[in-house]
């Protein structure tokens, strides 16, 4: 798989660069306090000491206009799809290590479903902060480096990705909501798939562990 840069053509209808920020406090913090797993990944959606840094009560107000944030983390080891994901907002991320994602858009959806040959790959450079539009579909990270892993902030509105919300179900897309405002389309091999998860992938689970 093609793996482009964050400052490819290519990811401007995914994404941006967010520039103008200092974020060195960030990335410190990142590594001092947030775990890295040996193997697999784990994701906390709000990790205190990056919540009370100065540089992250700076940073808040910028990335939801005002609205409450919270700064989590999602680190470990992968090179797999696996899932995609989409919230009603963007994500920003920003990684300790140069780290890689894998994208899909909502306009490429039929019927609730995607074809994994519509996703592209992009690698973004350590120490660079990304917003991920609200419609491309994203999931975990995975690395460019498997010595090193990744350790990414995740940030996004108060209460995101925590307990699922009751919801009446009218709706056909319910189905996919996997977590407060969090909709979640697994792969037929993911672990998501036994824990009730929407089938939303068709096709190959991408895996870049050859291409990086």
């Amino acid at each position: 798989m093609k793996i482009y840069s964050i400052y490819a053509p290519e990811f401007k209808e995914y994404g941006r660069v967010v520039d103008g920020v200092e974020v060195g406090e960030i990335v410190d913090a990142l590594n001092k306090y947030t775990p890295l797993p040996e193997s697999g990944t784990c994701y906390i959606p709000e990790v205190a000491e990056l919540q009370e840094l100065p540089s992250s009560k700076k940073l808040a107000p910028t990335l939801f206009g005002g609205q409450p944030v919270q700064f989590g983390c999602c680190n470990g080891h992968n090179t797999k799809l696996n899932c995609l994901e989409y919230h009603r907002n963007s994500e920003f991320n920003l990684g300790t290590e140069d780290f890689i994602l894998i994208l899909g858009r909502q306009c490429d959806m039929t019927n609730w479903k995607l074809d994994t040959a519509t996703c592209k790959a992009f690698k973004a450079p350590a120490g660079v902060l990304v917003e991920v539009y609200a419609t491309s579909l994203h999931f975990a990270p995975c690395h460019a480096d498997p010595a090193k892993g990744f350790r990414v902030l995740i940030g996004l509105p108060q209460g995101t990705n925590t307990e699922i919300p009751e919801v009446e179900g009218k709706c056909f897309e319910d189905r996919l909501l996997f977590a407060r405002n969090k909709w979640l389309l697994a792969h037929p091999e993911a672990s998501q798939a036994s824990q009730g998860a929407w089938i939303g992938l068709v096709g190959e689970n991408i895996d870049i562990a050859g291409d990086i």
